[in-house]
Order: C-alpha cells, then sequence, then structure tokens
C-alpha cells in the first residue's frame, strides 16, 4: 500500500492547482485554439470498462490509467482497448497513483459502491474531477461529504445516472415540466431480473492476481470469501446497497427528477430474501413508497429472481393524463381517458453524451453545466438509503423535507454513516 502522505494536498495547494488550470485555458481551450486535452484516469475496469472506451473516442480526450486491483481484468482491458483504440493506456492496480500524477485532470470511479465515496473525496483533495457512477455514496453521510468536497474545491463531480443526459429522456422530462399531464402526484417504476443463487461461500485465500486488501479499501476488514467478489458484494450491506441501490437509483432519480421534487417526509419498505436460501443479506422482493410534500408520492417495485414485468420503465400519473418513460428514452403521453396523444419514439442511452457534458464542464471549469452534479445525485441516492433503511428497521423513515435527515430515530440514524479502517480515515472525512 503506498503511504498516504504522498497522495494528500493541502487545500491551498489544491485551489492553487484549480486556479492555474482555469486561468491557462479560460475558455477551455489550449493556446493552438483546440480544446484543451482532459486526461483522466478510469478506476475499476467491469463498468468502467465501457466507460473508458467511450471517453477515449471524444474529442481531445486522453485515457492516461486503466486501474483495477485485479490483475488479469486489468490485463483484459488493457488488450481490449488497444485492440479497439489503438493505444495502450498505463495500467495501474492503485488509483492513487491517478491522483498523484499532475497531468491528469479527472478520475472517473466505477469500483464497488464501497469505493464510490471514499474515491470521490480523496479524487477531488488531490484536485481531480470526479465521474463517480451510481449510486454515488455507500451510506447518507458519504453522500453529503462528497457534496461538501465538490464544493470546497471547486470540482466538477458528475454521477453516473446517464439517462440524464439522453435526448429522448431530457424530451420527456420537459413535457412534464411543461405541463404535458397536468400536476403530477404520482410516480411510479420497477426493476425485475432473474438472478440466481448466490450460495454458501467459504473463507479462502483470494485468488492470486487480486489485491484484496486494497479491494477492501476504506472499510473495516473482513476475511475473503469465495461468493463476494467481484459482483455478488451488491447483496452484502456491509459493501453493497442491494438492488434498490443497485439499480433502484436509476429509475427514482427520473421519477424525482420528473416529479420535481428533493427530500421525502416519510419512507416505507417492506421485502425479503424469498427465492433462495443462501448467503444473499439483501432483499430479492423488495417494494418502497417515499412521500413528499405538495402530494407527490413515487413507489418502487423490485423482483430479483422473475424476469416478467411491466411495459415501461417508470411512469407519472398527473391530474390532466400520464406519461410512461422507457429505459432507452422514448415515451408515451396519454390522456385522461387513457388515450395515445403523444409518442416520443427517439432512443438514445445516454452514455456518450454523459460523458461529453462532464468534459465540457471541466473545459468550462463550470460545475453549473453539468447534467448530474453531485448535489441532485446524492439526492437521488439518498433515497436509495432511505429505502434501505426503512426495511433493515422495519419501521417508517420520517425525515426532514429541507435536508432528508432522519428525525428521532437513533436506530435508523445508526444506518446514516458507517466507520472505517484506521488507515484511511483522514482521507475519507470531510469533516
Amino acid at each position: 500500500m503506498l503511504p498516504r502522505r504522498d497522495f494528500v494536498l493541502t487545500g491551498a495547494a489544491l485551489s492553487a492547482i484549480s486556479t492555474t488550470r482555469l486561468e491557462a485555458a479560460p475558455a477551455g481551450q489550449a493556446e493552438s485554439g483546440s480544446p484543451k486535452t482532459i486526461r483522466v484516469g478510469v478506476m475499476g475496469l467491469s463498468r468502467g470498462q465501457s466507460l473508458a472506451l467511450d471517453l477515449a473516442k471524444l474529442d481531445g480526450v486522453e485515457v492516461k490509467y486503466l486501474c483495477d486491483v485485479d490483475d488479469r481484468r486489468a490485463a483484459n482491458s488493457a488488450k481490449q482497448f488497444n485492440e479497439r483504440i489503438g493505444k495502450s493506456p498505463e495500467v495501474v492496480s492503485d488509483f492513487r497513483k491517478i491522483l498523484d500524477d499532475k497531468q491528469v485532470d479527472a478520475l472517473v470511479c466505477a469500483a464497488p459502491n464501497h469505493w464510490h465515496g471514499p474515491a470521490t473525496i480523496m479524487g477531488c483533495k488531490a484536485g481531480k474531477h470526479v465521474y463517480v457512477e451510481k449510486p454515488c455514496s455507500h451510506n447518507p453521510q458519504e453522500g453529503e461529504w462528497m457534496v461538501a468536497a465538490a464544493d470546497r474545491f471547486g470540482k466538477c463531480v458528475q454521477m453516473g445516472t446517464q439517462r440524464r443526459s439522453a435526448a429522448g429522456t431530457r424530451q420527456a422530462m420537459a413535457k412534464l415540466h411543461g405541463g404535458a399531464i397536468g400536476k403530477v402526484h404520482l410516480a411510479r417504476c420497477y426493476y425485475n431480473n432473474l438472478r440466481g443463487s448466490i450460495g454458501h461461500g467459504a473463507e479462502a485465500v483470494p485468488p492470486k492476481g487480486l489485491d484484496y486488501e486494497l479491494w477492501q479499501g476504506p472499510v473495516p476488514r473482513k476475511k475473503y470469501r469465495d461468493n463476494v467478489v467481484h459482483y455478488n458484494w451488491h447483496w452484502f450491506w456491509h459493501w453493497g446497497g442491494g438492488e434498490l441501490a443497485n439499480n433502484g437509483v436509476h429509475a427514482l432519480d427520473l421519477c424525482r427528477w420528473g416529479m420535481a421534487v428533493d427530500y421525502p417526509t416519510r419512507v416505507v419498505s417492506s421485502g425479503g430474501r424469498y427465492w433462495f436460501d443462501d448467503d444473499q443479506e439483501t432483499p430479492d422482493v423488495q417494494s418502497a413508497c417515499f412521500e413528499f410534500d405538495g402530494d407527490k408520492q413515487i413507489t418502487w417495485d423490485a423482483l430479483s429472481c422473475n424476469k416478467h414485468r411491466v411495459s415501461f420503465f417508470c411512469a407519472f400519473y398527473g391530474d390532466a393524463g400520464s406519461l410512461e418513460l422507457d429505459s432507452d428514452g422514448k415515451f408515451r403521453i396519454y390522456d385522461r381517458n387513457d388515450k395515445l396523444i403523444e409518442d416520443g419514439n427517439e432512443s438514445s442511452g445516454g452514455q456518450r453524451e454523459h460523458l461529453q457534458n462532464f468534459v465540457d464542464a471541466i473545459r468550462a471549469g463550470d460545475s453549473s453545466m453539468l447534467n448530474q452534479p453531485i448535489l441532485e445525485g446524492h439526492k437521488s441516492t439518498l433515497l436509495c438509503h432511505l429505502g434501505n433503511i426503512a426495511y433493515r428497521t422495519g419501521d417508517t423513515v420520517r425525515c426532514d423535507p429541507a435536508t432528508g435527515h432522519i428525525l428521532d430515530n437513533s436506530k435508523q440514524q445508526a444506518h446514516w454513516q458507517r466507520s472505517y479502517d484506521a488507515a484511511w480515515q483522514d482521507d475519507v472525512s470531510m469533516s
């Protein structure tokens, strides 16, 4: 493990770095008039592989580093990158080498959830802009720290809910906000999949080539088990947040955006691990309901082990009609009699556009340009955390609608934050 002191910069030094970058290219251009080259390092090469390839296709973007704690995955990612892009970024196992490189403008964090908050905070402290995958945090405290870090160090921090930049989705939101279905009172969203059992794992020696110590990083230590890495960590509270944090954040973000709401007043959730008797801690059947001021409500339903689903990703219900929105940005608007009155068939995943938006904001030195700035990402991720807190405690969560903070419940408040490994505590904290 690299010494922490080698990677922590003072606030004054970071401010100097930020100021120098903005003054050197106030219009986001190099002296020649071409766009300033934005250099990035990508951390976590499962989801991050797709992000790296799309970033490399953007004008004026250089993927300088590919980073993963698994040597085999890193090597395979570099091979694919070279075959498709024709270049070979430097491959590293410790993302702090990216932070230590003064030429790097941005960190892309696509590592497991328990890394999202810490890596973002450390990235901002090191003078980097950050593109962080969803959900933006493992717990509510981290989300608030991420917002504070972006603000304190003046960095662009974008959460990777890419539908925020998809043309069809943005058109649908403009319709909703323009009153196409009147005042919207309810939004419903769904997620269904066909996942199998993770079985009963056993303690084992980590496989050769996997730096399990660095994979754990900032969180309290647990011994390696053979059914957790690389994907099943999602189903353990220590590292993940279940289906709600894994996929629910995408649809809940769209619902919250379309409903024009911020923090809920009340949250309830129920469900369980119904389909298999195995090591999974998080539910495979879960429903959650979020109430907001102004007579507004969002519901979410997930079924992890049966793929049958309704015909839309999320739907909005107003006093003048309804709007159905698919995950690819296609939408349909119906009147009060359920007659189809508009069919928006523009399809776009939005990932390339979302990454371009991030790069454009960096070049302009203007975080207000971001389609999903960290504060908005935190608000949507917080719904997932509150839903899981309601599920885990078996009680209704009552919230302050101005902040989303839990009111008068010490049992629930215990889930607001987590403890960290002592070696990483100073790096992670914004207190």
